[in-house]
């Protein structure tokens, strides 16, 4: 007899613009996938994979997703020309679904943001096959915000007010709908009739592995310092990720002058795949010199110990309507780990999550008293590594996330 569990299970497929191999791939789209594989759906993803790291990590993801029994269709990136291989790799992703919908129909279409969006929304159309749009941010808004898309450029012009158009199709045409942040749902909910979302909205951040980011009783921070060839009174301020637009570079070396202020021989630490040259061009003119600058490459094995061996995390991304469903991964990240973040209000939930917690403290300012009040703020807090780790584990748990989109899976289309 087939039980309740078994007959909810789905065949889901998984379209993402976003690589498997890459870091973003390795940290929020496969141990998702893994663990709704166990739960017993079965999942097919298509991606577009960057060469040099299909070929550098292609052999390792393909055989993660082997062992969770998840059949994997890499396609190949293009970057060039711009606007147009962004076109070109659509259409090979909507071939290679079309070809895979009709070898086995599916249950349901699982978008990673709106480039799959496309394709989500033609199967739904063209086959009836229910649509999950996993909208991860304004993608169109965000490109604009930040000066990815120049805003004098008629023809990203065009391009933003056609996403947009799109975008009023995907939300309302969409089975489900799952935002990153609490605020953007609320923002989706405000919207008049004509452009409100007809299916329902969940709200899943970007989780957390709570197994691969343990402190492990100080151990973590031992093997970091131990690694980096710090002394356990040498106090580490720690950066984790890129240095892209929209990353406010004069908050990040200005939290680090205060902090270095009552803390002689403080280091700043970047785990980045920026090289040291790239961190020191954006370091000097702040005031930052190369001594005070640690900069490591990390697998994602290596990045729990490294976040591990600091005492202080900061998060600053600019303010705006796009940032409203931001949910950054590093911060879940650090707040594992059991360091406290100082990060900026106006992105996603972030002010709940820190301010309201006591996890750190949210910066509405940029200037030096700022950035030393909220260094003080943390220190005031006093709380131990293990009540900041709870935070993450009550807000941010892969678990918890997975959860929620099997429960997601389940519902669509019974």
């Amino acid at each position: 007899m087939t039980s309740p569990m078994q007959a909810d299970v789905r065949r889901a497929l998984y379209l993402t613009y976003d690589g498997l191999t890459d870091q973003l791939g390795r940290s929020q789209i496969l141990p998702y996938l893994e663990g709704l594989a166990a739960r017993g759906h079965r999942i097919t993803v298509v991606s577009c994979e960057k060469p040099d790291r299909l070929q550098a990590d292609g052999e390792r993801v393909r055989a993660m997703c082997a062992q969770a029994g998840i059949e994997w269709q890499p396609l190949r990136y293009h970057k060039r020309p711009p606007v147009l291989s962004s076109a070109i790799d659509v259409l090979q992703m909507k071939r290679r679904a079309i070809e895979l919908q009709r070898r086995e129909p599916f249950d349901l279409v699982h978008c990673r943001s709106y480039m799959a969006a496309f394709i989500g929304h033609s199967l739904k159309r063209r086959f009836g096959v229910p649509f999950l749009f996993d909208m991860r941010g304004f993608w169109a808004d965000e490109r604009f915000e930040l000066g990815l898309w120049p805003s004098g450029n008629p023809v990203y012009r065009l391009a933003y007010h056609w996403f947009k158009r799109w975008e009023v199709r995907f939300f309302r045409d969409a089975d489900a709908i799952v935002s990153l942040t609490n605020s953007a749902r609320n923002e989706l909910l405000s919207w008049p009739d004509p452009r409100r979302p007809g299916g329902p909205i969940s709200v899943i951040p970007c989780c957390v592995d709570l197994e691969l980011f343990e402190p492990a009783g100080g151990r973590a921070r031992r093997a970091g310092r131990q690694r980096l060839g710090l002394s356990d009174d040498r106090k580490v301020l720690v950066y984790v990720g890129s240095l892209a637009p929209g990353y406010f570079m004069d908050a990040l070396f200005g939290l680090f002058r205060a902090f270095r202020a009552t803390r002689p021989g403080a280091r700043y630490l970047f785990v980045s795949n920026h090289s040291r040259a790239e961190v020191l061009d954006v370091a000097r003119p702040r005031g930052v010199e190369p001594h005070e600058i640690i900069t490591v490459a990390a697998r994602r094995e290596e990045v729990p110990s490294l976040i591990g061996a600091a005492d202080l995390g900061a998060s600053f991304k600019q303010g705006s309507f796009s940032a409203k469903a931001c949910s950054p991964t590093k911060v879940g990240e650090m707040l594992a780990m059991g360091v406290p973040v100082v990060a900026n209000s106006g992105v996603g939930d972030m002010a709940e999550l820190i301010g309201g917690t006591g996890a750190g403290a949210i910066l509405d300012r940029f200037d030096d008293a700022s950035f030393a009040a909220a260094i003080a703020k943390v220190e005031d807090a006093g709380l131990s590594r293990e009540q900041i780790r709870a935070v993450a584990c009550k807000s941010m748990a892969l678990q918890d996330g997975i959860e929620r989109y099997d429960a997601i899976y389940r519902s669509i289309g019974s």
